[in-house]
């Protein structure tokens, strides 16, 4: 049986369920979720991200993390984490860029928090045995007796989160159901009011799951020193909307369309992420992706690489253009800094 049969069967016999549990099914139902069973990046894929893109992604980090090591005094030992890795191809851009200084990477500890076990066995293949990568399911797991060091790349997005709207009696929240065809459909409960909701704002999330996130990621560096980045798209000031979106094949695709086979998303909501690392004690930054790429010098990393490889100049422009292109990611991708201490680089005067 499906899990979209499943899922009915289920609904029809206990009632309708909220936006984040149909998210939480989709992609980690241990029989049929997408993460859990087929995730499929890459160009052949059903998504593509910017570690992708170009290997300017994953070097500019990868110096990033080098340099906030040193702001942290250079410890002789680090936790170097990567929440959700995909197929680990920005950590092994990270780990090449790592080699400048090798007094890092001799220092850092690789963890990998990743609950699927597919795309584990990718990034071993992709990361090999001299990267000694250690794995986890959650971030409680990671040790707690050295600097953090924490990336996170379109993670916050894949978070489950709940949706609301406003209607002509009051707030009401969005709920997966079945319709009088006898499958999968949205429909309305009677809600309070959520937290925070603009008078303006029609459809409104609120994922309580990023919020956890980021305050128990904030509490670990508050305890334990270091710095984190999380790169995702979405807003800072929330302006409202429905987020939700499945793709399939680099398409959009209706989220109850085919359950399990298709990759679910919402935009972090970096307001309240933001908030609740303060809320800790940590000190947060944001800029677009576009900024914080230009800061660390990618136009110079491009000229770079045209001069190295001039008969792939255009290839290059193009990737720049995906990354840092107001149309493409630059300005929709946000690249949000918790730390403690120092200001890491790129966002010391942010």
């Amino acid at each position: 049986m499906s899990l979209r049969d499943r899922l009915i069967a289920e609904i029809a016999a206990d009632g309708p369920i909220d936006v984040a549990s149909f998210m939480a099914r989709c992609l980690h139902d241990p029989l049929d979720g997408y993460y859990a069973t087929r995730p499929a990046l890459g160009e052949r894929g059903d998504f593509i991200t910017a570690p992708m893109v170009s290997q300017m992604f994953g070097e500019l980090i990868g110096l990033w993390l080098v340099e906030t090591w040193r702001g942290l005094g250079s410890p002789a030992r680090a936790i170097l984490a990567e929440a959700g890795p995909g197929d680990g191809t920005l950590m092994s851009d990270i780990l090449r860029a790592g080699r400048v200084l090798p007094d890092f990477l001799a220092a850092c500890e690789l963890w990998l928090i990743e609950t699927s076990a597919p795309l584990r066995a990718i990034q071993a293949e992709r990361l090999g045995p001299a990267a000694s990568p250690r794995w986890v399911s959650s971030l409680g797991d990671l040790p707690a007796d050295a600097p953090l060091l924490l990336v996170a790349n379109e993670f916050l997005d894949c978070l489950p989160t709940l949706q609301f709207q406003r209607t002509a009696s009051g707030w009401a929240e969005r709920v997966v159901g079945v319709g009088e065809d006898g499958d999968l459909a949205f429909g309305l409960r009677p809600s309070s009011a959520p937290a925070g909701a603009g008078a303006n704002e029609e459809i409104v999330e609120r994922s309580a799951w990023q919020v956890s996130f980021a305050a128990d990621l904030s509490l670990r560096l508050v305890s334990q020193g270091g710095a984190a980045l999380l790169i995702d798209y979405g807003t800072v000031e929330t302006t409202g909307g429905d987020t939700l979106q499945a793709l399939a094949g680099h398409t959009k695709v209706s989220p109850l369309a085919a359950p399990g086979e298709a990759d679910l998303t919402v935009h972090a909501e970096f307001r309240f992420v933001m908030a609740a690392a303060r809320a800790t004690g940590a000190e947060t930054a944001i800029l677009t992706q576009a900024e914080f790429l230009r800061r660390l010098g990618i136009e110079r990393r491009a000229t770079a690489l045209r001069r190295a490889s001039p008969d792939r100049a255009d290839v290059i422009g193009r990737q720049l253009e995906r990354l840092t292109g107001p149309a493409q990611m630059g300005e929709l991708f946000k690249a949000a800094a918790i730390w403690t201490g120092a200001p890491p680089p790129a966002f010391e005067a942010s």
